[in-house]
């Protein structure tokens, strides 16, 4: 493939009817299934669980067992429906790209410049955390510093090939995943043999109930939990930004889909299952990592240390996911339009070069709040982050909702990768989405993030009229590329 160049100054390329080039040109197709499986993985299991989940734990006690399960099962419902868009549109824009052509040009820009957004403030919580967790060893050096040189370490592996990239990334998510199997497994040792600590008899299921009972906090607890909860799943999305770089999509995408969210039901569940089982909900504060918690309660120190390198490693993973699928956002809008040029063009090595330099800068902004506000910072992230993430995913469901009527309307062929219980399914998950919105409104610690975010769209808009002109305004061209279902069997 060739890279887009520096002198081009025709109409950025959409798709094979629109110009007659290919689409993605720019990208190299070099991210395998495996890759794509555990950056999605390295996305969402990162700063959400490993430190986001003491205080969802605080907020609704045993019960956000039931919360992540929930909010698992409309991840999967809004994965579904991205899943059913990229098989059939393919892009690097993904979503950006299906707002624009189902909904509206200025849904594409809104989402897609949110997703980068959201993006950013997730990479600046974890970019924030690590420098939390260097703290365990180096209490008195500034959390700045640390973010600092968090943010060039993951300049450089971003400026690397699509394929380096995605072997890093693949071992990073990989140690991370292997920690959480080894506490579960370790976790559940405990419970059951003991080791001679202290309280032992206390250990097991029955802790779950033992302290104010499973809803200790009430239903208002549960409801007020998802705002934490919905952050911990948030950065999912970034498979459907990996089309314009998957080897066969339409394979890669679905299995990856399928398995995924499965995977981080399963790990949130099961592991703050067994960490609530050995340490009582109401002794976990948000000051340390519940995973070290465990560790540090039993007596078990080398365990806890070893684990906060497992923490930072696991912080520098979703970073560093994050910050790749940002820069393939914004090389999606600059392809219609709807960000600078320069965002459209790539290195030899197949890398949108403007776009991750442009995060990188976002993420010294990170390291300026968190010179100013140390101690606000993680909330502060977090709450704007579920904000963002709960969006984007109103604009996915709702881009698929209009595909799907127009495919309907046009007697397409039928998707390969149907979303299931459709359409009670998708108008259900559109529902608790909104609701979603609604509690972060609602609750007091996170309702300026409403704020802000409602003043993050009007700004978008206002951006929209006076910067977007010509073909960013007009919904973009997307090759179907469904095949009769009967053609691969």
């Amino acid at each position: 493939m060739t890279p887009a160049s520096s002198d081009r100054d025709e109409a950025f390329p959409r798709d094979e009817s629109a110009n007659g080039r290919e689409e993605n040109a720019g990208l190299e197709r070099g991210l395998t299934a495996r890759h794509i499986r555990l950056m999605a993985l390295g996305s969402a299991i990162g700063t959400g669980l490993f430190m986001g989940s003491s205080e969802s734990i605080q907020a609704a006690g045993p019960a956000v067992l039931l919360a992540y399960v929930i909010g698992g099962a409309a991840v999967f419902m809004v994965m579904r429906a991205l899943g059913e868009l990229v098989v059939r549109h393919p892009v690097s824009g993904s979503f950006g790209q299906y707002a624009s052509r189902y909904i509206h040009p200025f849904a594409g820009f809104l989402v897609g410049w949110t997703f980068a957004f959201e993006m950013v403030l997730v990479a600046v919580f974890d970019a924030t955390a690590i420098g939390v967790y260097m703290g365990f060893w180096f209490p008195d050096v500034p959390r700045w510093i640390w973010v600092l040189a968090v943010v060039f370490f993951i300049a450089a592996i971003n400026m690397l090939g699509v394929k380096v990239f995605g072997e890093l990334e693949f071992w990073f998510a990989l140690i991370k995943i292997a920690a959480i199997i080894i506490l579960i497994v370790a976790g559940v040792a405990i419970i059951i043999v003991g080791f001679g600590i202290a309280d032992h008899d206390q250990m097991g299921p029955q802790a779950l109930f033992d302290h104010g009972g499973f809803f200790p906090n009430g239903l208002w607890g549960l409801l007020s939990s998802f705002t934490i909860v919905m952050f911990a799943f948030g950065g999912v999305e970034i498979i459907g930004v990996t089309a314009g770089e998957a080897q066969n999509p339409k394979q890669v995408i679905p299995a990856a889909i399928n398995s995924v969210p499965v995977r981080i039901l399963l790990f949130y569940v099961l592991t703050l299952g067994v960490i609530m089982c050995i340490l009582p909900w109401n002794q976990i504060t948000s000051e340390i990592s519940p995973f070290v918690a465990i560790f540090d309660s039993v007596g078990f120190t080398a365990a806890a240390a070893i684990l906060q390198v497992v923490l930072i490693t696991a912080a520098l993973s979703a970073m560093n996911a994050d910050i790749f699928g940002a820069g393939r956002m914004l090389y999606g809008l600059a392809e219609q339009g709807q960000a600078p040029r320069s965002f459209a063009r790539t290195s030899p090595g197949g890398v949108p070069v403007m776009t991750v330099v442009t995060m990188i800068i976002a993420l010294l902004a990170g390291v300026v709040l968190n010179y100013l506000y140390p101690d606000q910072a993680l909330f502060l992230l977090g709450a704007l982050a579920t904000f963002a993430t709960v969006l984007v995913w109103l604009i996915i469901l709702a881009s698929h909702i209009r595909m799907k009527k127009v495919i309907a309307e046009e007697a397409r062929l039928p998707s390969e990768f149907p979303v299931p219980l459709w359409p009670v399914g998708s108008w259900i998950t559109l529902a608790f989405i909104v609701f979603i919105v609604v509690m972060v409104g609602v609750v007091p610690d996170s309702r300026p993030a409403l704020w802000v975010g409602l003043l993050w769209v009007v700004a978008l808009w206002l951006c929209y009229l006076a910067f977007v002109r010509g073909q960013g305004r007009r919904p973009i061209d997307l090759t179907d590329r469904t095949e009769p279902i009967s053609a691969g069997k």
